[in-house]
């Protein structure tokens, strides 16, 4: 194209960025220097301020503290020097300071320190609870437990509860952690009650739960006798025989409460109660404890065998009878065992 004196024609601009665009564009490039300066500063003050420690150190940040509490922290249990260049770097890093109980250690400078923070790379705990134990019992470790907050109103039903390695972080609640013990059982009951052997005297999964729990109660310190021991049982409802489980009876009269501490007497065997087995035919109403897998498994799996009595053989173990004879004899031996 030519003008009309023949001259060319400036070349013209398809679409030329508004003026907004190139306002912004002028601001960008004139804030890069300082960005890249602030990246250029980061790792160098975390060089330039080494942390305070010479061993490791266990911080505890509690829920909403601010940057400038956490660095205030760090500072009081000997972590960092400089606060104010702790709180430098988390204003220019990307993220939130997370809650949680973080382990520090000497080899960390402030940028590994905030990463840590900002991920929630917090310490890991275990909440072991062993298979038995009654969810009263239970209760009393969690309450106990200063890690935890919160508190847990009343106990769980019984049974409820599935004994197992639970990881948490400090802090976590107790009730929470109740509910995640309750979810595991009930869906390792379903589990299990669908693959169940068939015509057990067992009608409901609680049945099954709570055979389990008297199952572990009689076998804690042999769990390879689970099996023998769930099979004595049934065979005993089949005939009609009362189970006599000295478990049920403690449970009776601790409620679940605490330990009995002392031997079961011949009056308690006829303490009158639902859970008493010796008074009472076939299964009690509730379980007596949070049974295990295992124990949960021999109920619903049991050995089959012709065995009616077992009593303890002194080695932690026990001896089965099909008869009250032989079980007579097992009994004297065991009490011989009893004198000093």
């Amino acid at each position: 194209m030519t003008l009309s004196d023949g001259a060319p024609a400036p070349p013209t601009i398809e679409n030329p960025p508004p003026p907004s665009q190139r306002k912004v564009g002028r601001i960008a490039l004139f804030l890069l220097p300082f960005v890249g300066l602030v990246l250029f500063l980061i790792p160098l003050f975390a060089v330039m301020c080494p942390n305070a420690m010479t061993e490791d150190k266990i911080v505890i940040i509690p829920r909403g503290a601010s940057a400038r509490d956490i660095a205030v922290s760090l500072q009081n249990n000997g972590v960092i020097t400089s606060p104010f260049t702790f709180r430098f770097i988390a204003r220019v890093m990307p993220g939130t300071l997370q809650a949680g109980e973080y382990e520090f250690t000497p080899e960390q400078n402030m940028v590994d320190m905030i990463l840590m923070l900002r991920e929630g790379r917090a310490i890991v705990r275990r909440f072991t609870v062993a298979e038995g134990l009654t969810s009263q019992e239970i209760v009393s470790l969690l309450r106990n437990d200063p890690t935890f907050s919160g508190d847990i109103p009343a106990a769980p039903p019984e049974g409820s509860l599935l004994p197992e390695t639970y990881h948490y972080s400090y802090g976590d609640t107790r009730a929470g952690i109740i509910e995640r013990m309750q979810k595991d059982q009930r869906s390792l009951l379903n589990d299990m009650w669908a693959g169940r052997d068939q015509n057990l005297p067992l009608k409901t999964p609680l049945d099954a739960l709570i055979m389990a729990s008297i199952i572990e109660k009689e076998t804690g310190r042999k769990p390879e006798e689970r099996p023998r021991v769930a099979g004595v049982f049934y065979n005993r409802l089949k005939q009609g025989m009362r189970l006599q489980s000295d478990p049920t009876v403690i449970y009776a009269i601790t409620n679940g409460q605490s330990p009995l501490n002392r031997e079961l007497t011949h009056e308690d065997l006829a303490f009158s109660s639902p859970y008493n087995t010796y008074v009472n035919t076939g299964l009690p109403p509730k379980p007596i404890c949070n049974p295990g897998r295992a124990s949960i498994e021999a109920a619903l799996h049991p050995e089959m065998n012709e065995f009616l009595y077992f009593v303890a053989d002194g080695t932690g173990g026990h001896a089965f009878a099909k008869d009250l004879t032989q079980h007579n004899q097992n009994v004297a031996r065991w009490l011989s065992l009893q004198k000093p």
